[in-house]
């Protein structure tokens, strides 16, 4: 049973860069930044035939223009409880059509809603533990940046190893932007 997602792909330039905040947290593990990647949409844990129903809905996607990416802050996820430290990706329309219809396609096959809201970001650690104020003092250390911006040409369809997130993840399939 594959766990799967859809996401955009994170060019080296900008990989790097990211890489450049591991460290200095108590209780982080930081993600490898060759997992580095946006979520477009988690599918999560399924069965094979579903896996096969997914890979053909995400190739009825309309042709669309290459996505601007522009990632400008580093935040945290669960307040006062950390559980993730996150650069946040600047919301654009493009991005938003995508994931939205990338959400219609899974329900149409049958998957469950995605019930978070669609916050656009890059994974950078995940907290094991460390409180909330070892999370505020490293974030008003890196917190603000220089956007690093990138153009994302294809989003892909990942998988992981089931029931451990963080990756190795493998893409299993891309489709490109038109032009």
């Amino acid at each position: 049973m594959p766990r799967l997602f859809t996401g955009l792909e994170i060019p080296a330039d900008v990989t790097l860069a990211l890489a450049g905040f591991r460290g200095g947290l108590a209780g982080a593990r930081w993600v490898e930044p060759e997992n580095y990647h946006v979520t477009l949409r988690f599918i999560g844990d399924i069965e094979e035939g579903t896996a096969r129903e997914v890979y053909a809905a995400l190739g009825e996607l309309r042709p669309r223009e290459p996505i601007p990416v522009s990632l400008d802050r580093l935040e945290a996820f669960g307040g006062s409880r950390p559980r993730a430290v996150f650069a946040g990706v600047v919301p654009n329309e493009g991005l938003s059509e995508l994931q939205a219809e990338q959400e219609r396609l899974m329900r149409r096959i049958g998957l469950k809603p995605e019930t978070r809201k669609f916050t656009p970001h890059v994974t950078l650690a995940r907290m094991r533990s460390g409180t909330a104020a070892d999370v505020a003092a490293y974030l008003g250390r890196f917190g603000a940046f220089a956007p690093l911006s990138f153009t994302a040409p294809r989003f892909a369809l990942y998988s992981a190893r089931e029931s451990t997130g963080g990756g190795p993840y493998v893409i299993e399939a891309a489709y490109p932007f038109t032009e």
